[in-house]
């Protein structure tokens, strides 16, 4: 510090160039993990939005082939018929299941079970209490006997409605699985404010901002492609994991429609880099253009006369007759 200043001398040009460097390396890095993690935190812990996004599913002609698979042989392992008997039964089951599936009904109770499920998970989550996750399906099982009753399928009356405990979540699984919610909703608020911050204090440091405002840019798309690439690696791995007996398709169905926003996500961060990079290098470009313009000396009325009389002089090299 200068003697008698009360001011500290200003970081050299180097220093700051670092440490712009550095936070915007920061905010470029974390802004992926932010959008990650905010997803998992706001959008997945909300039981109206993951109705709602699970909802189209209802349409969906893989999960209805998954759902009527499933309830058929639900319901077949609950009705106290002979093996000849089964054989003949068993595809009038799951043709009625099916054709239930393209109903309105099948649609109120798609959203009623997950909205059951949802709640019952997130109550989980958010208690202290060390019990496994149930979910009662008895009025699905209800409308589904109705269904079957009304299209005369045989035995379908004998079809018993209990209100049987699904497991959802074993008790052994939730003491981690609160234990990563609770930093995903830390995390999901600091992470975006963080790459926020760090970018624009990174911005505010450099020397030069507008490579600066083009380096963050190109890391903002440069996130954008790697969270898209680990919504595709995410979705492989999902699947390569399922159990033989869970229908792959449906699976893939449901991945989809839980990562789209991600993927919306990350194609915005992708097109808003790449634009905001563009118009800085134009900017930029016009900017040094202009520049040179004005360096370039015009000539005035004097140095014009100038000229034409040294064009007009004799030389004096020349012999004189």
């Amino acid at each position: 510090m200068p003697p008698g200043s009360p001011w500290p001398t200003p970081p050299s040009a180097g220093l700051r160039r670092a440490l712009s460097a550095l936070l915007i390396a920061l905010g470029c890095l974390l802004l992926p993990f932010g959008a990650l993690a905010a997803w998992a935190a706001y959008g997945l812990a909300d039981t109206g939005q993951y109705v709602s996004t699970m909802a189209p599913l209802a349409d969906d002609p893989d999960v209805r082939d998954a759902v009527a698979d499933t309830v058929g042989d639900g319901i077949m392992r609950e009705v106290d018929v002979g093996r000849p008997m089964r054989g003949t039964v068993a595809p009038f089951v799951r043709e009625a299941v099916r054709s239930f599936t393209q109903t309105r009904a099948f649609r109120l109770a798609w959203d009623a079970g997950n909205r059951a499920t949802h709640d019952a998970v997130l109550r989980a989550l958010q208690d202290e209490r060390e019990e496994p996750v149930t979910v009662d399906l008895a009025p699905v099982t209800a409308q589904v006997k109705d269904q079957l009753t009304q299209d005369h399928v045989p035995l379908a009356a004998r079809i018993p409605v209990q209100h049987t405990a699904v497991a959802v979540l074993p008790a052994a699984e939730l003491d981690r699985l609160r234990k990563g919610f609770h930093v995903l909703e830390v995390a999901g608020f600091w992470l975006p404010v963080a790459a926020v911050v760090f970018a624009v204090g990174g911005i505010a440091l450099a020397v030069r901002r507008r490579r600066a405002v083009t380096a963050t840019a190109l890391g903002t798309a440069l996130g954008g492609a790697l969270l898209g690439l680990a919504l595709v690696i995410g979705r492989r791995l999902t699947l390569a994991d399922l159990p033989p007996d869970v229908s792959h398709p449906a699976a893939a169905a449901v991945y989809d429609a839980l990562t789209a926003t991600l993927r919306t996500v990350s194609w915005l961060l992708l097109a808003l880099g790449l634009t905001v990079a563009a118009l800085a290098w134009v900017g930029g470009h016009l900017r040094r253009s202009r520049t040179r313009e004005r360096r370039q000396p015009a000539a005035g009325p004097a140095d014009s006369a100038s000229l034409r009389a040294d064009s007009q002089a004799p030389d004096q090299n020349m012999p004189v007759m």
